[in-house]
């Protein structure tokens, strides 16, 4: 599902406090890739109203994820591989992004491997009383979708060098 050159954008998906910012900076240190950490895209508004614990609704998100499909088209035009985080947890969400070169990678855990990371963050505007509205919000990944799914169970670095390995497998076809 990748063009002939195969630079891959890599999505790194999933609910807040799946570890995706931590996971895409390994990837994107161990692979020389550019990173993009998708929140920083938000505009005020957005981070302002889910500090205060209100759920983005698909109106706030469509700017968001413009800007992101913006980031990955500007990568994937001029050949660049990169990283950006987004949770992309509608199939919707993900159709904006997606791209020949685009793989999603779900980081996928239960909600008590994730609730309990959420706890202990303590450098972001999500808070974990939000989980329950974005896993309940979570679209599996399709069939169809070019994506790789890893379970968050292991240490960042064991779930990055997984990461890693399928997706050289995938470039060697």
């Amino acid at each position: 599902m990748m063009r002939e050159d195969k630079t891959p954008v890599l999505v790194l998906m999933g609910v807040s406090g799946s570890g995706k910012s931590t996971v895409a900076g390994i990837i994107a240190g161990a692979m020389g890739w550019d990173l993009q950490e998708g929140d920083a895209l938000h505009p005020p508004a957005n981070v302002a109203k889910m500090a205060s614990g209100q759920p983005l609704t698909d109106e706030d998100r469509w700017p968001w994820l413009d800007l992101i499909a913006a980031w990955i088209t500007d990568h994937t035009e001029k050949g660049l591989p990169g990283i950006i985080t987004c949770s992309a947890l509608k199939r919707s969400y993900r159709d904006v992004l997606r791209g020949g070169q685009v793989v999603f990678v779900h980081l996928a855990g239960s909600r008590e491997q994730i609730g309990q990371r959420l706890t202990t963050r303590l450098d972001h505007f999500m808070p974990a009383s939000l989980l329950d509205t974005q896993i309940s919000t979570l679209e599996p990944i399709e069939p169809d979708e070019n994506a790789i799914v890893v379970d968050v169970g292991g240490s960042p670095t064991e779930v990055a060098t997984e990461i890693i390995a399928q997706l050289e497998r995938r470039l060697e076809n």
